[in-house]
């Protein structure tokens, strides 16, 4: 997992994002797995979503 400072939330969110990553490259060497592949990678987009409106906060609250 690469280290990002940031608040616990925005911790779960890396190892999630992490994880997942993790699931699709071992789903591409099983067969018939395209398009559980393609509902990881949506999951894994709405999650990096969440990271940045996290980040865009703590961003936020750290100027203040």
């Amino acid at each position: 997992m690469s280290y990002e400072a940031g608040s616990k939330e925005c911790r779960h969110l890396i190892e999630a994002k992490d994880s997942l990553l993790s699931a699709m490259e071992s789903l591409t060497n099983i067969n018939s797995t395209d398009l559980l592949q393609i509902q990881i990678k949506e999951i894994y987009n709405k999650l990096e979503q969440m990271h940045d409106k996290r980040k865009k906060i703590e961003s936020a609250t750290n100027y203040l």
